[in-house]
């Protein structure tokens, strides 16, 4: 909004940035924050040297806003420095695999019988050669008609190839993906692929210090552009006339405004509960089995594997990006809270992780907005989801910016803008 030329102002009633994703340092304050008795033990290390992601995200290079390009192009990276995520693999019956990408992985992996290998690796061919400008590529797959379910029964690909495809290349949630039209499926694969060859190991990243980074190299670029910060600035009310936010209230002063952007904590009236979301961080002294030692890595269970609905996630980060003490791991399981017992639900993943030395649980409700912004021109985020990447923040960000703008976000012309002041990003 700042770089738009809006004057931008941006309260918040927390001393930290990043709200809910905030990155929580020292650790006795992650023991306050879980109301965990007394200090951490010795055997922690200092605590200056944590800095716990409350909510677990990897970014992905080619996701649709282009989020690390951004950064980029904008020159917040100057303060932010990333590292590649080692290791992505996928959970069957009871055992974690390497994510198979590419055809030589495809014929490597043991997540595959002998002849489901080449079949695999036949239809990664066909994803990749699939060009909707060239028709023979198409192989008389209709990219809008044949459903995903219809393409992996062209390749004849079984249930288990579905799962790790469908949720851990094409990063799906849900099985809803399958009756729909197999070009959207096609396309998450090769942002994947594309990522993979760019990034080697993974096509994740993470920025060092934690998530945290990332609001505060935003809230930099803001001030570039003129924009303006306040912590400690508690919210006392939200001033309406005929409908529409006029402004708001803090410590007796009004700030006037057309537009206001909140997450729904500050407005709970238009918000309503789609869920909850079970966190648990998980302080270990090892890396996780059976991932060659990796000091970084993504797993994800799908729901099918753990007769579930909804898949479970564990992002594993360690003192290699200065978020722990040396020597020490935080892997952070997560999902969808389906029962009463929601810290049960995520045994599946805690028996990969063991020994634990400590844990901290969270379960948090999950809100969208009831009002669109339309009228009143308030515009309200989701709530962050059980996802380990940031592809669905992405888009509630393009949805907010599109409601508030009346346009589009349009990539194209920011990278313009900032050429103008920056000069180019290149291919970095």
């Amino acid at each position: 909004m700042s770089v738009k030329g809006k004057k931008v102002l941006h309260m918040d009633r927390n001393s930290y940035y990043g709200a809910e994703s905030a990155s929580i340092t020292p650790l006795e304050d992650l023991y306050k924050r879980f109301s965990l008795p007394g200090k951490p033990p010795e055997s922690m290390g200092r605590g200056r040297d944590w800095s716990v992601d409350l909510i677990p995200k990897f970014l992905m290079k080619c996701f649709p806003l282009h989020l690390v390009r951004m950064l980029l192009i904008t020159q917040v990276t100057r303060y932010l420095d990333f590292k590649v995520i080692e290791g992505s693999f996928v959970y069957k019956k009871g055992a974690i695999y390497k994510v198979p990408v590419t055809e030589t992985e495809a014929l490597a992996s043991s997540l595959m019988g002998i002849f489901e290998k080449r079949r695999f690796r036949n239809f990664l061919i066909f994803v990749a050669n699939y060009d909707l400008n060239d028709p023979k590529t198409m192989e008389g797959v209709d990219p809008n008609k044949s459903s995903m379910r219809a393409l992996y029964k062209k390749f004849s690909l079984g249930q288990d190839v579905m799962d790790f495809t469908g949720h851990a290349l094409a990063l799906y949630r849900t099985d809803d993906y399958l009756d729909q039209p197999c070009i959207n499926t096609i396309n998450r694969i090769k942002l994947y692929s594309e990522s993979l060859a760019r990034y080697g190991k993974s096509p994740y990243l993470y920025p060092l210090y934690g998530l945290g980074e990332l609001p505060q190299g935003f809230a930099r670029l803001s001030a570039i552009y003129g924009g303006t910060y306040m912590l400690n600035k508690p919210i006392e009310e939200i001033v309406m006339e005929n409908g529409k936010v006029v402004g708001v209230k803090s410590e007796g002063e009004i700030a006037r405004c057309k537009q206001l952007i909140c997450d729904p904590s500050y407005i709970m009236d238009r918000v309503s509960k789609v869920g909850q979301v079970v966190r648990i961080i998980c302080v270990m002294s090892h890396p996780i089995k059976n991932t060659g030692d990796v000091n970084s890595c993504q797993i994800i269970i799908p729901q099918i594997q753990v007769n579930r609905k909804h898949d479970i996630y564990v992002c594993m980060i360690s003192s290699a990006h200065n978020v722990a003490a040396q020597g020490k791991y935080v892997a952070i399981a997560s999902s969808v809270v389906e029962t009463n017992d929601p810290e049960k639900e995520l045994k599946p993943a805690l028996d990969l992780l063991e020994p634990i030395e400590q844990k901290f649980v969270s379960v948090s409700d999950q809100y969208a907005p009831t009002d669109m912004g339309k009228d009143s021109q308030i515009f309200i985020s989701r709530t962050y989801d059980a996802t380990t990447h940031f592809e669905t923040t992405c888009d509630d960000i393009k949805d907010i910016y599109e409601r508030a703008m009346g346009t589009e976000f349009d990539f194209a012309e920011m990278e313009r803008t900032k050429n103008d002041i920056f000069g180019d990003a290149g291919d970095q």
